[in-house]
């Protein structure tokens, strides 16, 4: 069992930069593979990065790439996610997940979730 908490969303402005953090409990954290999704207000949960256990393979969204970094420390049992240059467009609640095994791209294939942070980026 993996229990997940977000912090660090807030409000931005266009350009501006965010850095999440997602706490994850449970001793076998290092053996999960770690996402983040974000949902706008009447849309579906979109993929935006993920990151295999050990660091060693990352994937990234096409929007996100270049302006986003995602990086873990599983000694704090934390994932990060730096979000640089921001755009109005980001603007949505950022989810992190976990799942045991490879980085996958899709929500289904999450078993754990945070309750989610806002970010929001004003124009």
């Amino acid at each position: 069992q993996v229990q997940l908490r977000e912090s660090g969303g807030g409000l931005v402005q266009t350009g501006g930069s965010l850095r999440l953090s997602c706490a994850a409990s449970g001793r076998t954290f290092a053996r999960y593979a770690m996402g983040w999704f974000r949902q706008a207000p009447g849309k579906e949960r979109d993929f935006v990065v993920a990151i295999n256990w050990n660091s060693a393979g990352t994937i990234y969204a096409t929007s996100v790439k270049g302006r986003f970094t995602i990086s873990r420390d599983n000694a704090k049992n934390t994932v990060y996610l730096q979000m640089n240059s921001l755009e109005p467009e980001d603007t949505a609640v950022y989810y992190c997940a976990a799942r045991y095994g490879s980085a996958r791209l899709t929500p289904v294939e999450y078993n754990y979730w945070g309750q989610g942070t806002q970010v929001t980026v004003s124009s």
